[in-house]
């Protein structure tokens, strides 16, 4: 439900007359003052200082839902994977001993070797240069999701982020505090696990997780493109239906410690073959699937997957997905190391079959890279964040550009769909200026908005609540991760347009906050101004039919459903209408921008 119709008042009808310009109160020293309130940010991060001094924060052991209020410590799976791991042993070992199953396991010995395995045995030099890329690639993308996953360390199945309705957390329970922020729930994890290991970091851990994912899909097509041209691709793609039973003859070989004959240089066997062929055709793709998924962008715009696909559904989904990847490489590495691990890594990275040493010293001297890699990837991030903040838009910046044109139309939720919590988050205005306003339900506020206009104005409250009323219902999506369905009255930024005739050198709209930023200075944000033409940008004093909360940004927020949630301004003071963001604060389009590295364009 959205619409934009005039509020209904006891006024005069006809045509609503718009607020004259307020040039006496709009002065060039407006701005100025907006200005000097930026705060200019630090190009290095100083771990006691950083988003605030926000402290430190440990999680709690990870845990899954069980029924509607029980819940199940995973770290009791150790135990029970050790003794379910005996059983399993002892079960095989049984199984073995039967006729029937020793009839079933020579007919099915677990690998199917093709008519032409001669042809296609060994692996050429590519497969060596892209197991080493993937790998060395796969580290960054996993120790930054995990960070990610820090920063609102809760999952759930519906958009709805209700707390105390996720089905898999690593935090405690939201405490009863009505003010309770995101940001306060996050957690911190040590840097040699996360990337880059701080609390609240998730600005540059994005960097890291899209800028690379974008250089493992270029190397997972290339690979998937020479598999088929080079004919490999019959190693790890299943051709025959007997590839399952020989799937579980195997798994009951390798559970009974009796493990299956050694033919990888010729083929796989068929449990290898649906491991890969699994984790090549269908995890990965369904990593994009769901990362894609969690764009605010494709979701508004995509509504027909959208509503039945929720971003948590993406989300939870996205997080199964790293699953499978840790189970992958833990089993593999284990396989590779016990079955013969002078041969495995001769076939992986020497390209023969044999048992000399020539393998492993190339796999050592990958695994230094890998180290240095590794160690040095928090280091580097803590001491260059802004080389970071430009390499990683580098890399994904063109599909940011590209989807942040993706215009949302209206008309996917209704009131059914509004959810019973939005969570809060940001930091509270405390000023006086701010309490004073608010004391006195804002009757002496005053929107002023200027810049590169032909109709600068100051509105007070009673002024925009004239403007004509625009409602849409949508759904928020945090960058932290969590979302949520509400309905928000107020006023469009079209009819914003409208009234103060933007110029033509105008590019950028500058939205300025009455709350500073963690790191002091006011809070804003820049966004392009073809999209505060869009249906569902506005400017919004009401939620769920009620005038917006000091929580949630009274007396005035933005919503822009294409933009994630840190850009879309709370407790907004003015507007600015510029050609370039590059002189205001720290030049790179916003505080978060500026103080905590995030990107300008946010899009996916």
């Amino acid at each position: 439900m959205d619409r934009t119709h005039p509020r209904p008042e006891p006024e005069p009808a006809g045509e609503r007359a718009l607020p004259a310009p307020a040039d006496k109160a709009l002065t060039p020293d407006t701005l100025h003052d907006f200005r000097r309130q930026l705060k200019q940010p630090e190009d290095t991060i100083d771990p006691r200082t950083w988003a605030g001094s926000v402290p430190d924060a440990r999680g709690t052991a990870p845990h899954v839902r069980v029924g509607r209020d029980k819940w199940f410590n995973l770290l009791w799976l150790i135990p029970l994977g050790f003794v379910l791991l005996v059983a399993a042993i002892a079960i095989a070992q049984g199984l073995r001993e039967i006729p029937a199953v020793q009839q079933f396991m020579q007919h099915y010995p677990g690998t199917i070797l093709r008519p032409d395995a001669e042809q296609t045995a060994g692996f050429p030099a590519w497969v060596s240069w892209q197991h080493f890329l993937n790998l060395f690639l796969m580290i960054f993308i996993i120790r930054s999701g995990v960070q990610i996953l820090t920063d609102h360390p809760r999952l759930y199945w519906t958009r709805h982020s209700t707390p105390g309705k996720e089905w898999f957390r690593f935090q405690k329970p939201v405490p009863e505090d009505p003010l309770w922020t995101a940001k306060q729930d996050s957690v911190n994890v040590p840097s040699w696990v996360g990337l880059p290991g701080l609390r609240h970091s998730i600005g540059l851990a994005r960097w890291w997780h899209l800028g690379v994912d974008t250089l493992w899909l270029l190397n997972g097509v290339v690979f998937v493109v020479l598999l088929f041209v080079t004919g490999h691709w019959v190693r790890v793609v299943p051709t025959s239906w007997d590839v399952f039973p020989n799937a579980i003859s195997v798994a009951i070989q390798y559970a009974s410690l009796d493990w299956p004959l050694e033919n990888g240089w010729w083929a796989y066997n068929s449990l290898q073959l649906l491991a890969y062929f699994i984790t090549i055709f269908i995890a990965a793709p369904l990593a994009l699937i769901t990362g894609l998924g969690m764009s605010p962008a494709l979701s508004t715009r995509l509504r027909w997957i959208s509503s039945r696909f929720s971003i948590q559904a993406a989300r939870s989904l996205h997080f199964l997905v790293l699953c499978w990847f840790l189970l992958f490489i833990v089993v593999h590495v284990t396989l590779v190391f016990t079955t013969g691990a002078l041969r495995n890594l001769n076939h992986m990275y020497a390209g023969r079959n044999d048992q000399t040493w020539v393998g492993f010293w190339i796999f050592a001297a990958s695994m230094v890279v890998v180290i240095v890699g590794w160690v040095g990837a928090s280091p580097l991030t803590l001491r260059k964040p802004r080389l970071i903040q430009r390499v990683g838009y580098a890399l994904i910046g063109p599909a940011q550009r590209l989807f942040e044109h993706v215009d949302a139309k209206p008309g996917q939720y209704t009131e059914k769909d509004i959810s019973p919590y939005l969570w809060h988050n940001g930091k509270y205005p405390e000023t006086d200026e701010y309490r004073a306003l608010f004391e006195n339900n804002f009757a002496d506020y005053r929107l002023q908005i200027s810049g590169l206009v032909d109709n600068p104005v100051q509105l007070s409250m009673a002024e925009v609540r004239a403007l004509p009323y625009h409602e849409q219902i949508t759904q928020h999506f945090c960058i932290q991760g969590w979302s949520g369905v509400a309905k928000w009255g107020g006023v469009s930024m079209t009819t914003i347009l409208e009234l103060v005739k933007p110029r033509p050198e105008a590019k950028w709209v500058v939205f300025y906050s009455l709350g500073d930023g963690p790191d002091g200075g006011t809070y804003y944000d820049a966004h392009p101004i073809e999209q505060m033409s869009y249906p569902l940008t506005m400017l919004a004093y009401d939620m769920n039919d009620e005038p917006l909360s000091y929580g949630h940004g009274a007396p005035l927020r933005l919503r822009n459903e294409v933009q994630l949630g840190f850009k879309l301004v709370k407790w907004i003071r003015g507007i600015e209408f510029v050609a370039d963001f590059a002189e205001l604060g720290g030049g790179y389009g916003g505080y978060n921008e500026d103080h905590e590295f995030f990107g300008y364009r946010q899009s996916i």
